[in-house]
């Protein structure tokens, strides 16, 4: 149901760049983005967002801070309803989540941001470089979703009976033995991420999951670099090419025998050609 997936990946704590980047948040005027974000911060120069993939945190980008080095003013947030970020009191789209990182952005005092999206973070960086290209440099997609893929008539019979028997192991009217079969039947189906998720997170992801943001990339004005594990079964290589066509101007590079966390599985490689990307 979903392209994209959250794997456990040990990652090192970074709690000082969080200290640092709670104090510098507070001394701005604005007022913060709701929910409060909660995000790591290190580095000094041009402003660069990390924007992590669903299921995950800005804990997965402590290589990458690492790795990038001097050079950039480094902000990996944690996306309302994951890490130590408060869930959104609603349901959210792509879009909700992307104006939510535009008034980071603004909370922060960072006009223009060079833009770094795994997955999720991919799909709110596509949407944030097309609709408001004056706020973004350069963008790096890395096994970025928002491709939707082609879905057969299974699918949506899958779909429909999920539905079926979600609707009658809610309704009061539902006979018990019937109702614990179509629970038990519900509790069976979705992916891993739908299972994970409760609450407005949950129903995020169902929107999120349905939006195909193919119409946004011919709008892309930032130069895009597109790095992509070529085993990567959550957001196919497919999808990456297909991206650098739409992209006007766009470079893909393939990571051979990474998969869809190629940030961290070849994060020393990673690292060197982002870095040359952004420094231009």
């Amino acid at each position: 149901m979903t392209d994209e997936r959250h794997k456990d990946m040990p990652v090192a704590d970074h709690p000082e760049q969080t200290q640092q980047s709670q104090s510098q948040a507070a001394a701005g005027a604005r007022p913060a983005p709701q929910p409060t974000p909660h995000l790591a911060r290190a580095g000094a120069g041009t402003p660069t967002l990390l924007l992590h993939g669903w299921g995950a945190s800005s804990d997965l980008f402590a290589t990458t801070m690492r790795g990038l080095g001097d050079g950039f003013d480094l902000i990996a947030p944690d996306f309302p309803g994951f890490g130590a970020t408060e869930p959104p009191p609603a349901p959210w789209g792509v879009g909700k989540y992307m104006e939510w990182t535009l008034a980071l952005m603004d909370w922060l005092g960072v006009e223009r941001a060079n833009l770094v999206g795994h997955s999720f973070g991919g799909r709110v960086a596509i949407k944030l470089a097309a609709l408001h290209p004056e706020r973004v440099a350069r963008l790096t997609l890395t096994d970025a979703a928002g491709i939707r893929p082609k879905r057969d008539w299974r699918y949506h019979l899958r779909v429909r009976a999920f539905k079926t028997w979600r609707a009658l192991a809610q309704s009061r009217y539902t006979p018990q033995p019937l109702r614990m079969w179509a629970a038990a039947q519900v509790a069976q189906q979705g992916s891993p991420d739908y299972k994970a998720a409760s609450g407005t997170v949950r129903g995020s992801f169902v929107r999120i999951v349905n939006e195909d943001l193919r119409e946004y990339l011919p709008r892309i004005q930032a130069p895009t670099l597109l790095i992509w594990g070529d085993r990567d079964e959550d957001t196919p290589l497919a999808d990456g090419q297909l991206m650098e066509r739409l992209i006007p101007d766009a470079g893909l590079v393939v990571f051979e025998g990474a998969g869809h966390f190629a940030y961290l599985e070849q994060s020393a490689r990673f690292c060197v050609i982002v870095k040359t990307f952004l420094e231009g």
